[in-house]
């Protein structure tokens, strides 16, 4: 991919990560109350983070997206508030830093699986969950780092942040997957 292209994903990604960190996602479920064909919208407990991470690998190739990502983790640690709680410096010591970190490692991960065969959605969903399981890594050694001496604290936060949060990232994976077939399709490559 030529570098003009690689710099415009690496910005569009950048601008998708930074945006996406204040959607939450949902999901329209049918109900089965029997009054009449009625739908409830259920929001999913994540944001839509993870979904523009691995879309940029997918779209952009691994070079755009780790450029991206080290871009929004810079941004972050000088003072802007791009991450979800704010920004800054003191971001290092908070327990989730380390899933903002594995965002890089993730990227490039989910970037180098998607250009290595045509495309095809299993091929994207397959890069995708390659991704997410490098920021979840990156996430739980960060974690055990942070929290060596209190067990029970890094029990609660493995739980909030890894356990409970997969469910809606898959969620977020698959759309991501589909998206980006699509867009590749329209795009010619």
């Amino acid at each position: 991919m030529p570098i003009s292209l690689q710099i415009m994903w690496a910005v569009t990604g950048l601008l998708l990560t930074i945006a996406s960190t204040f959607i939450q996602p949902s999901m329209l479920i049918p109900s089965w109350s029997g009054q009449g064909d009625s739908v409830i919208v259920q929001q999913v407990s994540v944001t839509m983070q993870i979904g523009a991470v691995l879309l940029t690998g997918c779209l952009g190739g691994r070079n755009a997206a780790i450029l991206s990502q080290i871009a929004y983790i810079l941004l972050g640690l000088s003072g802007f508030g791009v991450f979800y709680q704010g920004g800054g410096l003191g971001y290092l010591r908070s327990p989730t830093f380390g899933y903002l970190l594995g965002f890089i490692p993730g990227a490039w991960l989910c970037g180098f699986l998607a250009f290595l065969r045509p495309n095809s959605l299993g091929r994207m969903a397959i890069s995708g969950l390659g991704g997410l399981l490098a920021i979840h890594l990156v996430g739980i050694v960060y974690l055990v780092c942070v929290t060596v001496p209190n067990w029970q604290k890094l029990q609660t936060f493995f739980f909030q942040y890894s356990v409970q949060a997969i469910p809606g990232q898959i969620l977020i994976l698959c759309a991501t997957a589909v998206i980006a077939t699509l867009t590749r399709r329209l795009l010619f490559y």
